[in-house]
């Protein structure tokens, strides 16, 4: 990965994990909570695709198994969204241009659905039987109500945010304008070089002939 997409992504991933942490797990909504780090890894690998998209969502779910208040075994998490990062980067188009939004949403809609299957599957081999009391079609359901009312206000801001670190404008232009620049000063040298070769040229010329000059006037006399 790229030094800006990985300064860009652990700072959207330590946001997201500390607006979760502080703000959304504290709403006490029915049922799941409003996975905003899950979100953001999305939105990354619809950007980055599927190798990047698997190295946020294992760094993202790693940084989510150690957050306090952190009832289960570190690795978990980051298993889950290692394999959701990797799958929904596999969706990326070829040329990363999304011109409808059916896409994103769908993708949110069935990361939700398989963050919570493989967090309760996982669990369930560790012998972590939590998902079972809760009730998993409702966790199921609430978390993709949740996410995908959640996706429309982060999910397309995002992806604006990594596509505009990702292209640099800024480092395009003054590439650009130093290659222009460089271009304009290497053909005004040129011209100046050839103006003094040029110069040169008349110069021997003329001393050529004035020397001609002299030796026949000398041998005139």
């Amino acid at each position: 990965m790229k030094l800006n997409r990985i300064l860009l992504s652990a700072a959207l991933v330590v946001v997201a994990l500390v607006v979760q942490v502080s703000v959304l797990a504290r709403l006490q909504l029915p049922g799941a909570v409003p996975d905003l780090v899950l979100l953001t890894v999305v939105a990354l690998a619809l950007v980055y695709g599927h190798v990047s998209g698997a190295l946020i969502g294992f760094g993202a779910g790693l940084l989510s198994d150690l957050a306090p208040p952190a009832d289960h075994a570190a690795g978990r998490y980051a298993l889950v969204l290692c394999v959701i990062g990797y799958v929904v980067g596999l969706t990326r188009p070829e040329k990363g241009q999304i011109r409808s939004a059916t896409g994103p949403m769908a993708a949110v809609v069935a990361a939700a659905i398989g963050t919570t299957l493989l967090y309760a599957g996982v669990g369930a081999l560790v012998g972590d039987t939590a998902a079972r009391h809760v009730g998993l079609g409702s966790l199921l359901f609430t978390a993709a109500v949740y996410d995908l009312l959640l996706a429309p206000f982060t999910v397309p801001l995002i992806m604006a945010l990594a596509r505009r670190v990702d292209n640099d404008p800024l480092a395009e232009t003054n590439s650009s304008a130093a290659d222009v620049s460089s271009g304009w000063l290497s053909s005004g040298t040129g011209l100046r070089i050839g103006a003094q070769r040029s110069g040169l040229r008349v110069k021997a010329a003329r001393s050529r002939a004035s020397r001609a000059g002299r030796i026949k006037g000398v041998k005139r006399l």
